[in-house]
Protein backbone atom coordinates (compact mmCIF):
# COMPACT_ATOMS: atom_id res chain seq x y z
CA UNK A 1 0.00 0.00 0.00
CA UNK A 2 1.50 3.40 -1.35
CA UNK A 3 1.45 6.55 1.70
CA UNK A 4 0.03 9.14 1.15
CA UNK A 5 1.49 12.51 0.46
CA UNK A 6 0.59 14.99 3.58
CA UNK A 7 -1.10 18.07 3.26
CA UNK A 8 0.95 21.21 2.67
CA UNK A 9 1.33 22.90 5.92
CA UNK A 10 0.19 26.81 6.27
CA UNK A 11 2.92 29.17 4.50
CA UNK A 12 5.40 30.41 6.49
CA UNK A 13 7.97 33.48 5.28
CA UNK A 14 11.59 32.38 4.79
CA UNK A 15 9.95 28.47 3.92
CA UNK A 16 9.55 27.38 0.29
CA UNK A 17 6.46 28.47 -1.13
CA UNK A 18 3.20 26.77 -1.03
CA UNK A 19 2.66 26.74 -4.78
CA UNK A 20 5.21 25.45 -5.91
CA UNK A 21 7.55 27.84 -7.69
CA UNK A 22 10.55 27.54 -5.64
CA UNK A 23 10.68 30.50 -4.01
CA UNK A 24 10.43 31.40 -0.75
CA UNK A 25 6.40 32.40 0.27
CA UNK A 26 7.77 36.09 1.57
CA UNK A 27 9.08 36.64 -1.89
CA UNK A 28 6.09 34.64 -4.08
CA UNK A 29 2.46 34.33 -3.00
CA UNK A 30 2.44 36.69 0.53
CA UNK A 31 2.70 39.95 -1.31
CA UNK A 32 -0.03 39.06 -3.27
CA UNK A 33 -1.94 37.10 -0.64
CA UNK A 34 -1.30 40.29 1.73
CA UNK A 35 -2.38 42.91 -1.24
CA UNK A 36 1.00 44.50 -1.56
CA UNK A 37 1.47 44.28 -4.69
CA UNK A 38 -1.63 42.53 -7.46
CA UNK A 39 -0.04 39.59 -9.44
CA UNK A 40 1.95 40.56 -12.40
CA UNK A 41 0.55 37.21 -14.46
CA UNK A 42 -2.27 34.86 -14.65
CA UNK A 43 -0.07 31.94 -13.39
CA UNK A 44 1.16 34.02 -10.71
CA UNK A 45 -2.47 34.81 -9.40
CA UNK A 46 -3.41 30.89 -9.93
CA UNK A 47 -0.22 30.18 -7.27
CA UNK A 48 -1.33 32.64 -4.88
CA UNK A 49 -4.90 31.07 -5.45
CA UNK A 50 -4.13 27.59 -4.35
CA UNK A 51 -1.02 29.53 -1.15
CA UNK A 52 -4.62 30.95 -0.13
CA UNK A 53 -6.10 27.94 -0.01
CA UNK A 54 -3.38 26.15 1.84
CA UNK A 55 -3.22 29.13 4.10
CA UNK A 56 -7.10 29.35 4.18
CA UNK A 57 -7.25 32.68 2.92
CA UNK A 58 -10.46 33.15 1.72
CA UNK A 59 -10.77 36.34 1.32
CA UNK A 60 -7.78 36.37 -1.21
CA UNK A 61 -9.94 33.62 -3.02
CA UNK A 62 -13.00 35.88 -2.48
CA UNK A 63 -11.17 39.33 -4.23
CA UNK A 64 -9.40 37.57 -6.97
CA UNK A 65 -13.26 35.37 -8.22
CA UNK A 66 -14.75 37.48 -10.89
CA UNK A 67 -17.96 36.18 -9.47
CA UNK A 68 -17.33 37.78 -5.83
CA UNK A 69 -14.67 40.51 -6.35
CA UNK A 70 -17.12 43.22 -6.21
CA UNK A 71 -19.32 42.12 -2.78
CA UNK A 72 -17.97 42.02 0.59
CA UNK A 73 -16.52 39.47 1.91
CA UNK A 74 -18.80 37.88 4.63
CA UNK A 75 -15.99 35.11 6.85
CA UNK A 76 -18.21 31.93 7.24
CA UNK A 77 -17.51 29.91 10.30
CA UNK A 78 -17.26 26.32 8.83
CA UNK A 79 -15.00 26.84 5.70
CA UNK A 80 -13.97 23.50 4.65
CA UNK A 81 -10.70 22.61 5.55
CA UNK A 82 -8.36 20.52 2.84
CA UNK A 83 -5.44 19.06 2.83
CA UNK A 84 -3.95 20.14 -0.24
CA UNK A 85 -0.74 18.92 -1.06
CA UNK A 86 1.05 20.24 -4.26
CA UNK A 87 0.11 22.10 -7.48
CA UNK A 88 1.38 21.71 -11.14
CA UNK A 89 0.96 23.85 -13.45
CA UNK A 90 0.81 22.10 -17.19
CA UNK A 91 0.61 25.72 -19.49
CA UNK A 92 0.51 29.28 -19.07
CA UNK A 93 -1.24 30.58 -22.35
CA UNK A 94 -0.99 34.44 -22.70
CA UNK A 95 -3.86 35.09 -25.53
CA UNK A 96 -3.62 38.01 -28.58
CA UNK A 97 -5.80 39.92 -26.48
CA UNK A 98 -3.48 41.20 -23.75
CA UNK A 99 -6.16 41.10 -20.99
CA UNK A 100 -7.08 38.00 -21.75
CA UNK A 101 -4.71 34.46 -20.32
CA UNK A 102 -5.42 30.72 -19.48
CA UNK A 103 -3.76 28.72 -17.14
CA UNK A 104 -4.00 24.92 -17.13
CA UNK A 105 -3.18 23.21 -13.74
CA UNK A 106 -3.14 20.28 -11.33
CA UNK A 107 -3.92 20.99 -8.02
CA UNK A 108 -3.42 18.14 -5.62
CA UNK A 109 -5.09 16.98 -2.34
CA UNK A 110 -5.72 14.18 0.34
CA UNK A 111 -9.46 13.49 2.06
CA UNK A 112 -9.40 10.17 4.25
CA UNK A 113 -7.89 7.68 2.55
CA UNK A 114 -6.87 8.77 -0.69
CA UNK A 115 -5.63 11.18 -2.86
CA UNK A 116 -7.42 13.25 -5.71
CA UNK A 117 -6.21 16.19 -8.26
CA UNK A 118 -8.46 18.87 -9.51
CA UNK A 119 -8.08 19.03 -13.21
CA UNK A 120 -8.65 22.72 -14.88
CA UNK A 121 -8.00 24.92 -17.66
CA UNK A 122 -8.77 28.57 -16.08
CA UNK A 123 -9.21 31.86 -17.26
CA UNK A 124 -8.26 34.96 -16.45
CA UNK A 125 -8.39 38.88 -17.21
CA UNK A 126 -7.06 41.78 -16.08
CA UNK A 127 -8.26 44.88 -15.36
CA UNK A 128 -6.72 48.05 -15.43
CA UNK A 129 -7.19 49.01 -12.12
CA UNK A 130 -7.42 45.87 -10.01
CA UNK A 131 -4.80 43.20 -12.16
CA UNK A 132 -5.58 39.67 -13.10
CA UNK A 133 -8.36 38.36 -11.91
CA UNK A 134 -9.49 34.36 -12.42
CA UNK A 135 -13.16 34.88 -14.76
CA UNK A 136 -14.03 31.22 -15.13
CA UNK A 137 -12.80 27.10 -15.22
CA UNK A 138 -12.71 26.66 -19.20
CA UNK A 139 -12.70 22.97 -18.71
CA UNK A 140 -12.57 20.63 -15.65
CA UNK A 141 -10.81 17.58 -16.26
CA UNK A 142 -7.81 16.29 -17.68
CA UNK A 143 -7.26 17.83 -21.45
CA UNK A 144 -8.62 15.49 -24.12
CA UNK A 145 -6.66 13.19 -25.82
CA UNK A 146 -5.47 14.34 -29.41
CA UNK A 147 -5.47 12.27 -32.05
CA UNK A 148 -2.13 10.24 -33.47
CA UNK A 149 -1.77 11.38 -36.98
CA UNK A 150 -1.08 8.67 -39.55
CA UNK A 151 1.72 9.50 -42.06
CA UNK A 152 1.19 9.31 -45.48
CA UNK A 153 2.65 6.68 -48.21
CA UNK A 154 5.38 8.64 -48.89
CA UNK A 155 6.76 9.43 -45.53
CA UNK A 156 9.66 7.80 -43.79
CA UNK A 157 8.09 5.18 -41.54
CA UNK A 158 8.01 5.92 -38.33
CA UNK A 159 9.80 2.55 -37.01
CA UNK A 160 13.18 4.11 -38.23
CA UNK A 161 14.00 1.41 -40.84
CA UNK A 162 14.97 4.52 -42.93
CA UNK A 163 12.22 3.29 -45.73
CA UNK A 164 9.24 4.91 -47.21
CA UNK A 165 5.92 4.04 -44.91
CA UNK A 166 4.12 2.41 -48.27
CA UNK A 167 7.28 0.00 -48.58
CA UNK A 168 7.56 -0.58 -44.84
CA UNK A 169 5.04 -1.19 -42.26
CA UNK A 170 1.94 0.00 -44.09
CA UNK A 171 1.05 -3.31 -44.47
CA UNK A 172 1.62 -3.97 -40.81
CA UNK A 173 -1.04 -1.20 -40.03
CA UNK A 174 -4.14 -2.60 -42.00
Amino acid sequence: MSKLPAALPAPQRGQPCSCGSGKSYDLCCEPILKAVRPAATAEELMRSRFTAHVARDYAHLHRSYAGTASEAYVELPDEPAIGWTRLEIHAHEPNAQPDLSYVEFSAYYVDANNEYVLQEKAEFRRHPATGWIYTRPVRTGPAPAKAAVKPGRNDPCSCGSGRKYKHCCISKAA
